[in-house]
């Protein structure tokens, strides 16, 4: 079985102007305490578990996970490795913001198995940068990029933002050129999202953010599209492009609806049948981690109905689409019976298409996949 852990660091240098994520800015008086309790998370697991499951992948995200000073990072990789069975074949990621990776901190991922970086780059217009309210320069981008490379790293994902506040196409395709000229193995690239509660979330509610038009948006997205294809980059998801043989296993796994565990604060896990997530209060949280039950909230089985919703509205995003005899083997259903109508619908007006027992969304179904997915939603 596919099984894969999530760890959540939920600290950065300074919050972005558009981030709702759970984490806090300069909080480094609470570093040790956390760690501590990611570690006694990790004991209560490994005891449930019994170390007889093997990881497949493991994703340490946040937050900034590189902002941790080098001998909490230590002391997070050896627990993970000495209370979980962590395949050999195992993909195992780390999230890092430009400028907050040194020598001695790569050094210390690369002894306890860490074989995959993400670096947050966004864009590398430096007013952009500042729009944004990132913490980095440009050129902090390519300088970590190029000492994790340095340092033996060769599975670099770099992470872009489009359809920022006054973007124009010629900064994304700076940007790109950029990218593409560091080579890294993954570009995931994603449009802007304007969550309630953010900084960004405020100024559109009294109407002074201005983002590029609906049509501006997709016109960048096909940019991107089209640049990162006419440079070796294959699109296996909406967001997401990567060299071959390196497109991201945790996050196929999660878009195949495989199980995985969340560790650390506010992290959700979907395990033995059951969603739950870890309470968002930090001081109930390093206080009572090592008692899953007492921080685990919101415990909810999930459902054939549910289930089923899952593998289409996760498994179409993927350009490969969803495996028809997978539905059949998972549900003892046919597709068809469960979802014939909207199948049927969405081939006819081209948003669909199916062949080799495969459906997948079609560029035009893509271009309009929240209502091609939503319609996946059973009454």
């Amino acid at each position: 079985m596919e099984l894969g852990i999530y760890v959540h660091i939920p600290f950065c240098k300074s919050k972005c102007y558009y981030c709702d994520f759970l984490s806090y800015p300069s909080k480094e008086d609470n570093y040790q305490a956390y760690v501590d309790a990611l570690i006694n998370e990790m004991k209560a697991h490994k005891i449930k578990t019994n170390k007889a499951l093997t990881i497949t992948t493991i994703f340490i995200g946040g937050g900034t996970p590189s902002v941790l000073p080098p001998i909490l990072l230590e002391r997070l990789l050896v627990s993970i490795n000495e209370n979980f069975n962590i395949g050999d074949k195992a993909e195992y990621t780390i999230e890092a913001n430009p400028g907050t990776l040194t020598e001695e901190k790569l050094n210390i991922m690369k002894k306890y198995g860490v074989n995959r970086i993400s670096i947050g780059g966004q864009t590398y217009d430096e007013d952009l940068l500042k729009t944004i309210g990132r913490c980095h320069r440009g050129e902090d981008i390519t300088n970590s990029f190029i000492l994790a490379r340095d340092h033996g790293f060769n599975n670099i994902n770099l992470d872009l933002m489009f359809a920022l506040p006054g973007q124009s196409l010629d900064q994304l395709k700076e940007t790109l050129d950029k990218v593409i000229r560091l080579n890294p193995e993954h570009i995931s690239a994603y449009s802007l999202i304007v969550e309630e509660g953010t900084p960004f979330g405020d100024l559109e509610e009294r109407g002074q953010l201005i983002l590029p038009s609906e049509d501006e948006e997709r016109e960048m997205y096909y940019l991107i599209e089209n640049y990162l294809k006419k440079n070796g980059y294959k699109k296996y998801e909406i967001s997401n492009f990567s060299k071959e043989g390196k497109a991201s296993r945790h996050n196929i796994n999660n878009w195949k609806t495989y199980e995985y565990i969340g560790l650390g604060l506010a992290a959700h896990s979907y395990y033995e049948g059951y969603r739950y997530s870890n309470t968002c209060n930090m001081d109930r949280y390093i206080e009572n981690s090592h008692d899953l039950q007492a921080i685990q909230e919101d415990r909810q089985q999930i459902g054939l109905k549910a289930q089923m919703e899952e593998f289409m509205f996760l498994g179409l995003r993927l350009t490969e689409g969803v495996d028809v005899a997978d539905f059949e083997k998972r549900f003892k259903q046919s597709i068809d019976s469960i979802y014939g109508d909207q199948i049927n619908k969405h081939l006819k007006n081209n948003l669909l298409a199916r062949s080799g027992g495969r459906i997948w969304l079609t560029d035009y179904g893509q271009d309009v996949s929240n209502m091609v997915l939503c319609s996946f939603l059973l009454d």
